[in-house]
């Protein structure tokens, strides 16, 4: 993938903009039907958003450390590292989207959460988008970042960006089936006992 690096950086704006939008909607739910689950095994919607906090955690500190130490100046293009390109794509929600196995450490599935969960996910994604500013000043080929799942791999900063970016929107989406359900559910039992 090539593009040209502003359009990159107004796209994931964007996203970004779009996945805050969608946080600050479920804020208005009740704890029961953030924390509701359609099965054992499904996260609720307050599980997906402590998941994303967990990667937040790392990614939003390690971003801001390199692009204020980056030694680049920002080009005209961005064009994607092969590795982080599987990866962003392998995170990207759409209809060819699979499952994947989440690491323990990152699986908070069975806990019951509050509204703070949801808070600390609007907050990071208010920092996503100062950081998304932020790089418009350095390379988003040449500044490097570690991964969580191995600090030594190295990606380029944009596609740092696409990866954590898609991974909010992908289970920003899970969230929202998860609330989906609770709401049928309930709704569900208010007419049996009407």
């Amino acid at each position: 993938m090539k593009t040209a690096s502003e359009n990159l950086i107004t796209d994931l704006i964007e996203r970004t903009r779009q996945n805050l939008n969608r946080a600050q909607q479920l804020n208005n739910l009740s704890l029961e039907i953030l924390n509701h689950k359609s099965s054992a095994d499904n996260w609720s919607a307050l599980e997906c958003l402590e998941h994303l906090n967990f990667y937040g955690d790392f990614y939003l500190p390690e971003i801001e450390n390199r692009i204020k130490t980056a030694h680049h100046s920002a080009e005209p293009n961005f064009k994607a590292g092969m590795l982080g390109d599987y990866f962003a794509k392998m995170m990207l929600p759409g209809e060819s989207m699979k499952p994947m196995k989440t690491m323990k450490s990152a699986n908070f599935n069975g806990g019951k959460l509050g509204k703070q969960t949801l808070e600390k996910f609007i907050e990071q994604q208010k920092k996503m988008l100062w950081l998304l500013d932020s790089a418009r000043s350095v390379s988003l080929n040449r500044t490097k970042t570690s991964i969580s799942i191995a600090p030594v791999i190295k990606l380029k900063l944009g596609d740092t960006f696409r990866v954590v970016i898609y991974h909010n929107e992908r289970h920003l989406q899970q969230a929202q089936r998860a609330v989906t359900f609770a709401r049928s559910v309930t709704y569900a039992a208010l007419e049996e006992q009407a």
